[in-house]
């Protein structure tokens, strides 16, 4: 009996003790291991990036501690410049393409899907399974000069020479659309499938056409997932360089293939640096709009 009363006297005392503690250090922040993570290998390393890209490189390659703004200044004139557009209308172009053929895609499938839906689910993300080079190299032995079209083609006496498919900037948005689609359909399908029928049913008994329901009930309920899937193939294309090196070659450059160049071409780290910096504040612009615009419904269904 002694014992439970010094055990209960005290658990009072250690709960005060606690509440004193907690209300004296109330203004200090709580860093959990998430948020130690973040910050070791989120924002240090762009931290990092960030400082050398207003450094100055030396004729002879060393990095000097002279802050400038000229790697940001010959970023945005001249050739680079038009780089860096080229960018953002490949990746527009490829967006707009994988949300047209992502979403007939999806609204098929949870339309007509029927019991085969997790299986028509599985084919849509069966080609990601595959490693990344492999299918662009597969890609292009398919499209190449002596690939399978073109042989095919030859055979059947339609052509008289090869067709010159790689190498130009239509190739490599095909490329980055073979790539990136499924990343477009699954978070569509997911706001399809998410939908109540009975908001459907009930734009049916008021008279809405068929063209009046999908444009005045399904699109609008399903913008989450239609702003989850742009970011998810917008904000990797900009960094790509994969595909334009390997299906645009020498003539199709992007700003992936622009950071490379700095840094393992010609050794030049703080314009390499400025690059990174300007696209990844590109692309925390775009995850704020799409908070913004598009809610947090958008971000649940990247996640």
């Amino acid at each position: 009996m002694q014992l439970n009363n010094f055990i209960e006297k005290n658990k009072k005392r250690s709960g005060k003790g606690l509440k004193k503690f907690l209300a004296a250090h109330a203004h200090l922040p709580y860093v959990g291991p998430i948020s130690i993570w973040i910050i070791l290998f989120v924002i240090a390393p762009l931290g990092v990036v960030l400082y050398f890209s207003f450094l100055t490189r030396s004729p002879v390659g060393k990095i000097i501690n002279i802050f400038t703004l000229e790697n940001y200044q010959n970023f945005f004139q001249g050739k680079y410049g038009i780089i860096f557009l080229k960018t953002l209308l490949y990746s527009f172009e490829t967006n707009i393409l994988c949300l047209f053929l992502g979403y007939p895609i999806a609204y098929w499938i949870v339309k007509y899907g029927g019991r085969w839906k997790t299986t028509l689910i599985f084919f849509v993300i069966l080609p990601s399974w595959t490693c990344y080079l492999i299918r662009l190299y597969a890609l292009k032995t398919i499209v190449g000069r002596a690939g399978l079209i073109n042989s095919l083609l030859l055979n059947l006496n339609l052509i008289s020479s090869p067709l010159e498919i790689l190498y130009n900037p239509y190739a490599v948005v095909f490329g980055l659309v073979y790539t990136w689609l499924p990343f477009m359909i699954l978070p569509v399908y997911a706001s399809l499938e998410g939908l109540d029928p009975s908001i459907s049913e009930a734009s049916v008994d008021l008279g809405a056409t068929p063209f009046q329901r999908f444009f005045t009930v399904t699109l609008p309920l399903t913008k989450g997932g239609i702003i989850a899937g742009s970011i998810l193939v917008f904000i990797p294309t900009l960094g790509e360089w994969l595909v334009p090196m390997l299906l645009g070659g020498a003539k199709v450059m992007m700003a992936g293939n622009l950071v490379y160049h700095y840094f393992v071409i010609i050794g030049n780290v703080p314009a390499g640096c400025s690059v990174a910096t300007v696209l990844t504040s590109l692309v925390l612009l775009i995850i704020y709009l799409s908070i913004k615009f598009g809610g947090e419904g958008a971000l649940e269904r990247i996640v």
